[in-house]
């Protein structure tokens, strides 16, 4: 099955509750008049800030109730022996995580600093140590794979890394990043948002059937707005 497929049908209870946390919250834009640029190079009519969330305790709080939840049950009860956050947006969701899940917190740096000890991996990482890398989002994954290297080149172990939010239409992300031995986990995708969006009445008729475009065909739609398309 297609990471497009399967995305499409992800739909579950977690989709569904924090869908409507991202978008109570106002962390969703639908713009397909004015495409968003993304840092991936696609373009997209679609805008999520996961960042939000950190100034919303309740909200967050089930957020990670659920995202512990959904690791325990997907990659195993005692399969980490650590949370480390991707700079600076998967930092605030690694600390939560790691108190969830009762693990030690450690955080990757996009690039060592430039003093000191020049470290890329700040807290306490071990030889052999199985780390579960966390960030916010995702949106064909080749971010991700940075971070695991820092943390392999550490001398740790890492295959899993979790986001809140994948965008799960960009083909082959999951597949990519398998090749690269990294399970990618995640609680909801924009398939999951348009659904719970369109129940909700948050967007116009328009904007939703300019999101539906997207989805279908997101590498024609980012052609054909000026962003990449291979």
């Amino acid at each position: 099955m297609s990471d497009q497929s399967k995305t499409a049908s992800h739909c579950s209870y977690a989709a569904k509750t924090v869908a409507r946390i991202l978008l109570d919250i106002n962390a969703v834009n639908f713009r397909p008049e004015e495409p968003y640029i993304l840092t991936s190079g696609w373009a997209s009519p679609t805008y999520i800030d996961c960042r939000k969330l950190i100034s919303f305790p309740r909200a967050r709080r089930k957020v990670i109730d659920l995202a512990a939840r959904q690791i325990s049950d997907h990659a195993g009860y005692e399969r980490f022996d650590a949370v480390a956050g991707g700079e600076t947006a998967g930092i605030p969701y690694s600390a939560w995580l790691a108190e969830a899940l009762d693990l030690p917190m450690q955080y990757v740096r996009k690039k060592p600093k430039g003093f000191g000890r020049k470290a890329r991996i700040e807290g306490d990482i071990h030889e052999n140590q199985r780390v579960l890398l966390v960030e916010d989002l995702a949106t064909d994954g080749a971010s991700k794979v940075n971070f695991v290297n820092a943390i392999r080149e550490a001398g740790a172990e890492c295959k899993h890394a979790f986001v809140v939010f994948f965008y799960g239409v960009f083909p082959n992300a999951l597949e990519e990043l398998k090749k690269d031995d990294i399970d990618l986990h995640y609680l909801c995708t924009w398939h999951d948002v348009l659904a719970v969006a369109e129940e909700g009445e948050y967007f116009s008729k328009d904007a939703i059937e300019g999101v539906r475009d997207f989805l279908a065909d997101p590498i024609g739609w980012s052609k054909a707005h000026g962003g990449k398309h291979d």
